[in-house]
């Protein structure tokens, strides 16, 4: 049999950024790091970001592996069947990347550094991984072998898990005793055991029927659309999303769509219909500003930067708050959650370290955070705490994320088949007609 070949992997800044262990799941393969990289780490370690706390864990793991040892020198990675890892301090290569592309970025001196590599070790194979997709594409340019950082990601998202079965040519007299009886034995509706929690929609050419699987009986559960602070969900999916969201046994729930599904203002109404239930409504979401630039280069104070990005979480309360007269009680209740911070909307960042104990979480654009983002956010769960989180995975808005690669797809992925876990993906958008013509054609 023959041995598999060693490769070296040499790590860009935005692998560590995303993962700051990334530097130990290589296998048995070696690992380098360019001191350039080190350099864009060093920036990265102030801040409150997840950025900023993955370069300081990185800092830590470094400082750990490599007590009493020479960087510059080829040292064993912790673990058996691990590889080693060293600093690459020289960039001198017959083939100049600051000269071909003509600029002398921190990009072409790590592009410098695996060129080096493949001259020092002609007998290994140099791949330089990065989750920048210019970079990679650079570096192929320069027949230096790339790729994207894949530990944690979703194969296929095509067939990512939706919550939802439609099953056609129902029996009516199925159909029928469960609405009779209120459940069924799964075993007259499907021949596997489901997932726990999923959805179905019964239907034949006649009846149809929304049902949800209880795991705890082994039964389908007959299911009634219900409404929920004045909003009434459109579609099978929406009350699918609404019973998940007010069933007290799941504690942990998505909802995954295309603009325009409900997502948000599902979850929110939905919140808010069991508030006596919680001690707080937090409804969050991550910054991305435009352009990659920081909040910072936005005129006015804190409150005045952070305003364009909540305002459309305000526009869903908004919404919510319209379905009634200004002299309803319900319509008063909210303005008065408000004002005594029962209902909080506010940026994601502002929750870090928080413990979060009696409370229902909302964390909106959840596809713009890590996988290790979204870990956290769910570890600093408490007593009688209810997170959910919405977004959309085909609509990434951060430089080194995608479909696959984002914590709501990983989450979804990884997470369903949990007796406190419940997804539902919306599909239709019920935002307008107009909406749904943009969805669909352009």
């Amino acid at each position: 049999m023959a041995r598999k070949l060693k490769k070296i992997f040499v790590l860009d800044t935005s692998v560590i950024i995303y993962e700051h262990n990334s530097i130990m799941n290589f296998d048995e393969h070696d690992v380098a790091i360019p001191i350039t990289v080190l350099e864009e780490i060093d920036q990265f370690k102030k801040g409150n970001d997840t950025k900023n706390f993955e370069a300081r864990e990185f800092i830590r793991l470094l400082d750990s592996l490599s007590r009493d040892k020479m960087l510059q020198q080829w040292n064993n990675l912790n673990g058996r069947q691990k590889g080693r890892f060293k600093v690459i301090m020289s960039i001198e290569s017959r083939v100049d990347a600051t000269e071909v592309f003509g600029d002398s970025k921190p990009d072409h001196k790590i592009l410098n550094a695996a060129l080096k590599l493949i001259e020092d070790y002609p007998d290994k194979k140099v791949v330089l991984v990065s989750k920048d997709i210019n970079l990679r594409l650079k570096a192929r340019a320069l027949d230096i072998a790339a790729e994207d950082y894949t530990t944690g990601r979703v194969e296929n998202v095509s067939s990512l898990y939706t919550g939802t079965h439609i099953i056609d040519d129902v029996p009516s007299e199925t159909i029928n005793d469960l609405y009779e009886k209120g459940y069924l034995p799964y075993a007259r509706i499907v021949q596997n055991k489901p997932v726990k929690n999923a959805y179905f929609i019964l239907k034949n050419e006649r009846k149809s029927a929304l049902a949800y699987y209880n795991a705890q009986d082994k039964v389908i559960v007959h299911l009634e659309k219900r409404k929920v602070y004045g909003i009434k969900p459109r579609n099978a999916e929406q009350a699918f999303a609404i019973h998940a969201i007010l069933n007290p046994d799941v504690k942990l729930v998505s909802l995954q769509g295309v603009a325009g599904t409900g997502k948000t203002l599902l979850a929110l109404a939905a919140a808010l219909e069991q508030k006596r239930d919680f001690k707080q409504i937090y409804l969050a979401r991550p910054i991305v500003p435009l352009s990659n630039k920081d909040i910072g280069y936005l005129p006015g104070d804190i409150k005045s930067k952070l305003n364009p990005y909540m305002e459309p979480l305000w526009d869903n309360l908004k919404f919510i708050q319209n379905q009634y007269n200004e002299t309803d009680k319900e319509f008063l209740k909210i303005s008065e959650m408000v004002n005594l911070e029962k209902l909080v909307i506010t940026p994601l960042a502002y929750i870090r370290g928080r413990s979060l104990s009696n409370i229902c979480f909302i964390v909106d654009e959840a596809q713009n955070l890590t996988p290790h983002e979204v870990k956290t956010i769910i570890s600093r769960a408490g007593e009688n705490t209810k997170v959910i989180f919405t977004g959309d995975i085909h609509q990434i808005d951060t430089p080194y994320l995608d479909a696959q690669s984002n914590g709501l797809s990983l989450m979804i992925d990884k997470v369903k088949g949990h007796a406190l876990y419940a997804h539902v993906t919306l599909e239709k958008g019920e935002r307008s007609e107009l909406a749904n013509l943009a969805n669909e054609l352009l």
